[in-house]
């Protein structure tokens, strides 16, 4: 924002810098070229207004100079006024026309925001004693739906959670979004335990495939770290399909990677063979929060070409929390991993990001 009040001043700057170099050279030689470009700079800067008075200011400060040098006849002083003021109303009609794109750019932004709540609805902030926020950070700001999914939900069998990432963009990958986000929702209520909710979100991916053909029933696939906590949060379930391993941080800031005890591939897969479903259950202690993300996060790479390590940046970023004894929220956590790698990236974001954190709220004092 302000960059782009700064870049404002460029058709005044422009103008200014056209009456130095007229003040500075012969008399038979004109500014006029360089006045003329101001109302095309002021085009894609300013409103109507500003593009006519910038018009008109680049007219009048030529006809001074011309008059100054003593050359404002036929050719040099009204050929180039007409063309001033051809140029002006030619910026008005550019800068309508930029109008034009950036309103449809607008609403498209806008069916996008709505398609992604309605495919990516925002998780509830609190389910029982769990605190829950989630963010997704697109890798381009133009597109805010993509193959990054999370998902929470309160079952008979305790919070489910889902957080994946789907192999491919566009449509393709929107639409296996919705299959995985569909067939969670019922087996998460269905199954019994996590592995059977696993092999329910298999079937409904093979179906998909099926459905789709061509690549994408070869080389589609979902990679998923489903989580189940207990009725008193006292522990974590966890189900890892080649996915980013979350990062439990407790209350004193120290983060864990909670690394699967068996490599398991992504979901989706079942046609290259059949894989056990290993179930690692971590403590999950009261004031803890489990961090789930995408590998936008983890392949998020620095200049040097080192990847983002959450669980090593973790403690640093809520250490000031610690030390004061205010912990960070679920939101103040993932706005601050968010922070940190964009700074690790130079703000340059390669892939999707989304995320998931799972607070359990500390013990009172008086318990």
């Amino acid at each position: 924002m302000v960059q782009q009040r700064k870049a404002r001043w460029i058709p005044l700057g422009v103008i200014v810098l056209g009456v130095v170099l007229d003040l500075l050279t012969p008399a038979d030689v004109t500014s006029a070229p360089l006045l003329i470009a101001a109302p095309v700079a002021a085009a894609p800067l300013l409103r109507l207004r500003g593009i006519i008075a910038v018009g008109v200011l680049a007219m009048t400060v030529h006809a001074i100079l011309a008059w100054y040098d003593g050359t404002f006849g036929w050719q040099r002083g009204i050929a180039n006024q007409l063309t001033l003021l051809a140029v002006t109303v030619l910026a008005v009609l550019i800068n309508r026309s930029l109008e034009g794109r950036d309103a449809r750019t607008r609403r498209a932004r806008h069916i996008a925001a709505v398609a992604q709540s309605a495919v990516l609805p925002r998780p509830p902030s609190r389910l029982g004693e769990l605190h829950i926020a989630a963010r997704y950070v697109p890798a381009e700001t133009e597109a805010t739906i993509g193959g990054d999914l999370y998902v929470v939900q309160d079952t008979p069998h305790g919070v489910r959670v889902m957080v994946g990432d789907v192999r491919g963009k566009g449509l393709g990958a929107v639409r296996a979004v919705c299959a995985d986000l569909g067939a969670f929702r019922y087996a998460a209520d269905e199954a019994e335990d996590l592995p059977g909710l696993v092999a329910a979100l298999e079937r409904a991916l093979q179906r998909e495939a099926d459905r789709r053909g061509g690549q994408e029933r070869d080389e589609g696939f979902t990679t998923a770290l489903i989580a189940e906590f207990a009725d008193d949060l006292g522990v974590v379930r966890v189900v890892n399909r080649g996915h980013p391993p979350p990062v439990l941080l407790d209350a004193q800031g120290r983060a864990t990677a909670l690394e699967p005890s068996e490599e398991a591939p992504p979901l989706g897969m079942s046609d290259l063979g059949t894989w056990s479903c290993p179930v690692d259950t971590f403590p999950f202690p009261p004031g803890a929060n489990l961090i789930c993300y995408t590998d936008g996060v983890t392949e998020a790479r620095d200049e040097s070409g080192v990847f983002y390590d959450a669980a090593v940046r973790l403690p640093a970023l809520v250490h000031h929390h610690v030390l004061t004894g205010c912990p960070a929220s679920p939101e103040q956590i993932l706005h601050l991993l968010i922070e940190d790698v964009g700074h690790h990236t130079g703000g340059r974001i390669q892939d999707d990001q989304a995320l998931l954190a799972l607070h359990r709220p500390p013990v009172p004092p008086h318990a």
